[in-house]
Formats: C-alpha cells, sequence, structure tokens
C-alpha cells in the first residue's frame, strides 16, 4: 500500500476522511483482527467493474459484496467504491478513494442482471442460493406455475440456446420486507430446433428479504407481440 497509494492520497468513504498513514494503519489492524479471529473474518469480493482513462488519469468504479457470519448465519452487505489515480512520473497512484453503501434498489437492480447473466450460462449455484425454498414461477407459455425445483430443472435441461439477454425499462419499488421489480427482458438465441429468435417480455419479479438477504420469490412474464 505505501506504493500503490499517493502521499497526498484521501479516503472519504462514509466512515470518515483519513489519510494515507490512517488507511494503512486501519488495513493493519482489519489484517490482525481477521487473524485472531477468522472464523469472524468478513469476505469481501469485487465485481462490476467501470474503468475511465485519460492519458494522466483513471476512475475505477466497482461493487462490493460483503460476507459476514452473525450468530452462525451468513449475511450480506453491498457498496460501491470510487478509485480516482494519477500517473505520477512513471506509475498510476490512487490519490482518493470514496464509496458508498447500496440501497435496497440498487441491489435489486443488479441481482436482475446476476439473474440473467445465471440464465445465459446456465449458473445452476446462482439459482440454488438466490431462489427462496418456496419461489413460485409463472410460464410465460402455458401459464403453468413451477417451483424453484423445477425452474432449475428447466433451466439444465433445456433444449434452447440463449446468445443475449439485456434489460430495460426497470422499475423497483420496495415496501419493507418486500419488492417488486418491473421491466422488459430481451431474448436472443436459437430454439430446440436451431431456429433463431428474438422475443421481448414484460416481467414482473417479487422478492423478500429473510436472514439480512434478498430473495427472488416469485417471478411471471409476458411475450410482449412483436
Amino acid at each position: 500500500m505505501q506504493n500503490v497509494l499517493a502521499d497526498d492520497y484521501m479516503d472519504t468513504s462514509p466512515g470518515g476522511t483519513l489519510n494515507k498513514a490512517q488507511t494503512i494503519d486501519n488495513a493493519l489492524k482489519q489484517t490482525e483482527r481477521n487473524r485472531a479471529n477468522p472464523q469472524n473474518a468478513a469476505k469481501v469480493t469485487w465485481d462490476h467493474y467501470i474503468i475511465t482513462c485519460t492519458p494522466n488519469t483513471a476512475t475505477i468504479t466497482h461493487r462490493n459484496v460483503i460476507t459476514t457470519n452473525v450468530s452462525g448465519k451468513e449475511q450480506t452487505s453491498y457498496s460501491r467504491s470510487i478509485h480516482i489515480l494519477e500517473k505520477r512520473g512513471d506509475r498510476w497512484q490512487v490519490v482518493s478513494n470514496a464509496g458508498h453503501s447500496l440501497s435496497d434498489a440498487g441491489i435489486l437492480l443488479y441481482m436482475e442482471q446476476e439473474w440473467n447473466d445465471a440464465g445465459l450460462t446456465r449458473n445452476v449455484t446462482w439459482f440454488e442460493r438466490n431462489f427462496a425454498h418456496d419461489y413460485t414461477g409463472v410460464s410465460s407459455r402455458t401459464g403453468a406455475l413451477t417451483s424453484k425445483m423445477e425452474e432449475i430443472e428447466d433451466l439444465k435441461n433445456s433444449k434452447r440456446t440463449l446468445e443475449s439477454l439485456e434489460l430495460s425499462d426497470r422499475n423497483v419499488r420496495v415496501e419493507g420486507n418486500m419488492a417488486v421489480v418491473v421491466g422488459v427482458n430481451h431474448v436472443k438465441g436459437r430454439d430446440e430446433n436451431g431456429k433463431p429468435f428474438y422475443r421481448r417480455y414484460r416481467y414482473t419479479d417479487t422478492f423478500i428479504k429473510r436472514d439480512g438477504r434478498w430473495l427472488a420469490w416469485a417471478g411471471q412474464s409476458t411475450l410482449i407481440q412483436q
């Protein structure tokens, strides 16, 4: 960190403004706490990066997913960070850092994108983790009701090939521990016979917060006629 942070580095995250020395000191103390109590150490992953550059400056933003163990239960929180870098001499240095917690609406918008990404790559693990055990789906083709396990089996066995899934026109409403997201999903791929298709679905997804985490509780979509 001594080499990465500029001498005039400032951290203006919600926890308070810190200079370079204070930031390094805090990082060392946190490392020692994690070593002393590894079972309570937070696990942090970073994703959804956006990077912009000029010849001498750069801005990097990303999401932080912080997972902790509280009384034997896994709890997840989310935030977003922004880092400002400058090229000084022959190397890049971080001159400023800021961050903020994500609102429930922000978390749900990320989940919607992850839902699409998981469907595109057939990431069964995502659905096992983020669908409530009592999830209910409504088929856009037949109107039939499906359970969490039926949705996962359909994902595994589907003969369709999805090429792209893009969301638009999203609107989030949150009330207590429940939320509804409405939007349009643009689906491009090939059907069971290899025939290309492009369809738009107006969807409604319902989420519930349990043990501090948002889970998909119900989903329904309707084909928009071309």
